[in-house]
């Protein structure tokens, strides 16, 4: 509650207006209004067929919204109401409303919400609009709406309080439309596919699936710890174990880790998983997917995206890790030895005190010198073993896994392996991880119950991630993983 004494002027003006509301026994807060259409239908029905001057005959409308507009030409005044789907312009004139609405009408600000009643016309300069004989204030606000209604240009203010950029912003609505466009138009397509959706536990007593820093909890009634969801790969693959031969997750997943333009610590993962298939079969259904959301939401499989022009259209652009560091680092992976490869990395920026595991160094050498360079979509394949701990070894060459990273605008976009399901071989790197752990805390630790699902047996799988903000950055042309983020995690405010 603000400190009414250190209230500023404004908001003093507009509590001072829902008192007087009250004093002539006007509610300004009522339970409901009957709404009987929204302003864009309106629109699209009407407005194209009337002329400068015309009236809809028999259009009697209810329509409910925040005022956002208001000019008073004396015993008539014009203001601008907005609701989910748009504005429309709305004719008063005060000598037709009741008494009780010509004093609602008196007492309303910017930013309340109103509901009107009247028939739809265009006025003589030929503007759609609807002449309201009825005017009730459904909530009266007490904060000021931002002065510009453009958009707010603070992107604190922007991603902090999120439902005054929504009421500012109709690109910024749009962008998070098209957000829930395009996650609905994803689960029509695995469905199409023949995938069932599933979920799986977002506390788990043990945490796996990616190479990351946990959250935890500590369960009170079981008294446990508990790590939030930080993959929900180990869980999907016992489905698969258990029959379900395609299986999908659309949720959160919680990464205890920096923030920047394209991490946030909570953030939605899609993962899928096909029985009797392998990367090779998953490249070309990832191509697929995506080239299929970007025709579907932008009318082109070709989009712009921060001034540079994408083509999402298949077949992508493969790359392995070792032909990528040959290109960029300008380094023969197969022959340099470890030294030279360690100095190539500090050279490139590498934050190392002394040489690694070869294929982390390698791994690291190509993030630092070719990744920058993947604007088109590319798959980036093949990767060190050392890295992939649940991925079956390359069938060509044991120092590789089949895996692949699809990038586009230099972001990683998404992650998929030829699942391992060798259970000897699976335990054996997970143990290997295990012993890491003193040293590097995002190491993968040891599940026994996820071993005991591997042991049951699991058929040759191909599984893969897609990060759904990213893909939603790239379609909507939005620079920030904030912009996308109804409620991005922010540093509280002392």
């Amino acid at each position: 509650m603000t400190d009414l004494k250190n209230e500023n002027p404004l908001r003093a003006e507009k509590r001072k207006k829902l008192h007087e509301l009250r004093k002539e026994g006007i509610n300004p807060f009522p339970y409901s209004f009957e709404r009987t259409s929204y302003v864009k239908p309106l629109i699209e029905k009407y407005a194209d067929k009337l002329q400068a001057g015309e009236k809809v005959p028999d259009s009697h409308q209810k329509i409910a919204g925040r005022l956002m507009t208001l000019r008073s030409m004396g015993k008539a005044s014009f203001f601008n109401l907005q609701d989910q789907s748009g504005r429309l312009q709305i004719y008063i004139k005060l000598e037709e409303l009741t008494p009780e609405d010509r004093k609602a009408f008196d007492l309303v600000d910017l930013g309340d919400i109103v509901g009107v009643e009247g028939s739809l016309f265009k006025t003589q300069k030929g503007e759609f609009s609807l002449h309201a004989k009825s005017f009730k204030i459904l909530t009266k606000t007490l904060e000021p709406l931002p002065e510009k209604f453009h958009g707010i240009s603070d992107v604190e203010i922007k991603y902090r309080h999120r439902h005054l950029d929504l009421i500012s912003d109709e690109d910024s609505r749009k962008v998070f439309e098209t957000r829930s466009r395009i996650i609905r138009e994803i689960r029509k397509w695995m469905e199409a596919k023949g995938f069932m959706e599933v979920e799986t536990p977002t506390l788990q007593p043990l945490y796996g699936g990616a190479a990351a820093h946990p959250f935890s909890t500590h369960h009170r009634a079981l008294d446990m710890k508990l790590y939030m969801k930080i993959s929900p790969e180990l869980y999907l693959k016992r489905l698969i174990v258990g029959g379900f031969d395609k299986v999908f997750e659309i949720g959160k997943n919680f990464r205890n880790e920096g923030i920047d333009r394209t991490h946030n610590p909570e953030f939605t993962m899609m993962e899928w998983y096909e029985a009797y298939t392998d990367y090779n079969y998953q490249m070309n259904q990832f191509e697929e997917l995506v080239a299929h959301l970007a025709k579907t939401i932008t009318g082109s499989t070709t989009v712009m995206y921060q001034g540079q022009e994408i083509n999402f259209a298949p077949p992508w652009r493969r790359l392995t890790v070792f032909d990528g560091i040959r290109q960029y680092a300008n380094l023969d992976p197969d022959n340099a030895p470890d030294d030279e490869i360690f100095h190539a990395c500090r050279k490139a920026g590498a934050d190392l005190d002394k040489p690694g595991r070869r294929g982390e160094m390698l791994m690291e050498l190509f993030e630092l010198t070719a990744e920058k360079h993947l604007t088109q979509p590319t798959f980036v394949m093949d990767h060190p073993v050392e890295i992939s701990p649940l991925t079956k070894i390359h069938r060509q060459d044991s120092r590789l896994v089949e895996r692949f990273e699809p990038f586009c605008a230099t972001m990683e976009i998404g992650n998929a392996y030829s699942e391992l399901n060798d259970p000897e071989e699976q335990y054996a790197r997970l143990k290997e991880q295990e012993a890491m752990r003193t040293v590097d805390e995002e190491a993968h630790p040891m599940d026994e119950d996820f071993m005991h699902a591997i042991d049951t047996g699991m058929p040759p799988t191909g599984g893969v991630g897609l990060g759904i903000e990213r893909i939603v950055m790239l379609l909507t042309d939005r620079p920030s993983i904030r912009d996308i983020i109804l409620f991005p995690t922010m540093k509280i405010q002392r």
